[in-house]
């Protein structure tokens, strides 16, 4: 069957071709969408909001249809800004990978490096560095859950993060594994301790996440009895976090790092036994062949590890083998 003869197909509709779109009243548009008040989002663009209030207007009169309704408690989106608003979220993620990619072209001799807190990708940046001077290679730190994004929607080209994280679209290579250890404020029961187990946590709540993904896995949730782990607060910030167990609310379960203490004195770290470690993967994207990416992988394997405790010599940190934990998603 030919698509002309295909029953489901629709009509195209008309299309206005004079229509020339200004991807920054888009963007305006979402931020406004997003905040649900024009004080806030003028705020967050940092523009007066007599002036964000005449963009919208101009975007409208370019739509030919009324987007937002004011409302005494902010704003509200009409059904025209409803059906616009996944179209143009959809816009700016396009126009932003074009760009990208277009940038990526005419700079082939540049790659970006992503990484999340409490990993150190310096070694291998300055190695990179070292073996490619005619490149820049640039680092860039990444909220815990921004990897995926970053790397799709080409802001980076390299992230180094850890599991659990989406990796669709991704190639990923497990660098190196961390124990996982438990922090508890410095006059927490638990401080002190040569190590514990998850029985003796089993009545302390931990910190959640909107990602349900990490809840289970950093909260080891449900436990291997099948019970469920106690409801601590809801962060989005590392800081949040320290701040929530420092102040006795809650404690966590991390990454092994003994560069903690220089970060918050009033938190420590006790040894947890009867858990899988963490994994500390590099993720590309899954159809990138540059050299460049390709090259930092190696300097990445050759020369990420975990942080050495104090008194521990670093010749003891072995990373795997070039390639090993390495999979394909």
């Amino acid at each position: 069957m030919t698509p002309d003869s295909s029953p489901q197909q629709q009509p195209s509709p008309q299309v206005d071709l004079d229509l020339d779109l200004d991807l920054r009243l888009v963007r305006y548009f979402t931020v406004v969408a997003e905040h649900r008040h024009f004080g806030r989002a003028a705020t967050a663009l940092c523009i007066a909001q007599p002036s964000l209030s005449r963009q919208i207007r101009r975007l409208e009169q370019q739509l030919g249809a009324r987007l937002l309704d004011r409302t005494p408690q902010g704003s509200r989106l009409t059904e025209a800004g409803e059906v616009f608003l996944p179209q143009a979220k959809a816009l700016l993620r396009s126009a932003t990978q074009a760009a990208a990619r277009t940038r990526a072209a005419a700079q082939p001799s540049r790659v970006t490096i992503g990484y999340t807190s409490g990993i150190i990708v310096t070694p291998a940046v300055r190695e990179m560095r070292r073996l490619h001077p005619d490149a820049e290679v640039v680092a860039q730190h990444l909220v815990w859950n921004d990897a995926h994004a970053a790397l799709v929607e080409h802001r980076v080209d390299v992230a180094v993060t850890r599991l659990p994280m989406r990796t669709d679209q991704l190639h990923v290579t497990i660098l190196y594994d961390e124990p996982r250890v438990l922090l508890v404020p410095f006059d927490h029961r638990l401080a002190g301790k040569e190590s514990v187990t998850l029985d003796d946590i089993a009545d302390e709540p931990l910190p959640r996440v909107s990602d349900a993904a990490w809840n289970a896995f950093w909260r080891i949730d449900p436990r291997p009895d099948g019970s469920r782990a106690p409801d601590g607060p809801l962060i989005e910030a590392l800081e949040d976090k320290f701040e929530f167990i420092a102040s006795g609310q809650a404690v966590a379960i991390v990454p092994a790092d003994p560069r903690v203490d220089r970060v918050r004195p009033d938190l420590t770290t006790v040894p947890l036994h009867g858990v899988e470690p963490s994994h500390v993967v590099l993720a590309t994207r899954a159809d990138d062949r540059s050299r460049l990416v390709t090259a930092f992988r190696k300097c990445a394997q050759a020369h990420l590890a975990p942080p050495v405790p104090q008194g521990q010599s670093s010749s003891l940190r072995q990373p795997p083998p070039s390639g090993e934990g390495s999979v394909r998603r």
